[in-house]
């Protein structure tokens, strides 16, 4: 009986607290790429990063640069739309959207609203749509860019924001409790995961969410509520990128990259 009741404990703390599968991480290949911060690539194939405060985007020997000096420092960078790219600058409340070759097609100043607000995120939304998280009322909007109209999603944050992505449909963030949701463009609030403790985020494809820990990175399946090693260990990590089972993993020497074998 005893054997029984131990059986289940471990039973049940294996599902509530998740497991860890260990994965082989093949190392394909490295790319030299000189930059402050990598931002991956978009369905193009095009490669997007941060130097000196200026955007790029790369692609075999073709290269378009973005910079704008007078905005100050750029905050973050959403390029899920490739003819649509957005940089955000927070310390002037300013979003600027650029075509495919890097061109300024649209300047959004926040201050100038009718109702101006506070913007510390953003990313590209259906529908000729912005995600903005507005700081004054702690309200996540959507900002129609063609009509310059904001419509409330009426959504409750009940711990800040950590981090935070966005696709199309979904906005998806990570609370100061680690707990990570995603909201729709109707305001439904959905919890996905508790994900476990981490020193850096990197948000990928909607159910896997790459993390580092001790300078270790780890997958965590959202779907199957799993933890996978990928027995990869680097130090000094700028940052990472997985798409389609390809692991991108940027640092001071470059790009590195792995194919990652899920089931």
């Amino acid at each position: 009986m005893k054997k029984i009741i131990c059986f289940v404990i471990l039973f049940w703390t294996s599902l509530h607290f998740g497991q860890y599968r260990n994965i082989v991480a093949s190392q394909m290949h490295s790319q030299f790429i000189e930059a402050d911060t990598y931002l991956g690539e978009d369905t193009m194939g095009h490669q997007y990063f941060i130097k000196n405060n200026a955007l790029f985007k790369l692609k075999g020997s073709e290269k378009w640069q973005y910079k704008n000096i007078s905005l100050g420092k750029i905050t973050a960078v959403d390029v899920h739309n490739p003819l649509r790219i957005l940089v955000f600058y927070e310390a002037f409340n300013t979003l600027i959207a650029l075509d495919n070759q890097l061109n300024e097609v649209q300047k959004t100043n926040f201050n100038e609203l009718t109702t101006p607000i506070i913007t510390t995120a953003m990313g590209t939304a259906s529908q000729n749509n912005y995600w903005l998280f507005n700081q004054n009322n702690q309200q996540l909007v959507l900002y129609n860019y063609i009509h310059q109209t904001i419509q409330n999603i009426g959504l409750f944050f009940e711990q800040p924001i950590k981090t935070y992505h966005t696709q199309f449909n979904y906005f998806y963030w990570v609370d100061s409790l680690n707990r990570y949701f995603r909201c729709d463009l109707f305001g439904k609030k959905e919890l996905l995961a508790q994900l476990p403790a981490y020193d850096n985020l990197y948000f990928s494809e909607e159910s896997i969410v790459i993390y580092q820990k001790d300078d270790k990175i780890f997958l965590y399946d959202v779907k199957k509520q799993e933890n996978i090693s990928t027995e990869i260990s680097q130090k000094s990590i700028k940052s990472c990128y997985y798409k389609n089972q390809n692991l991108a993993i940027f640092t001071a020497e470059g790009i590195t990259n792995y194919k990652i074998n899920l089931p």
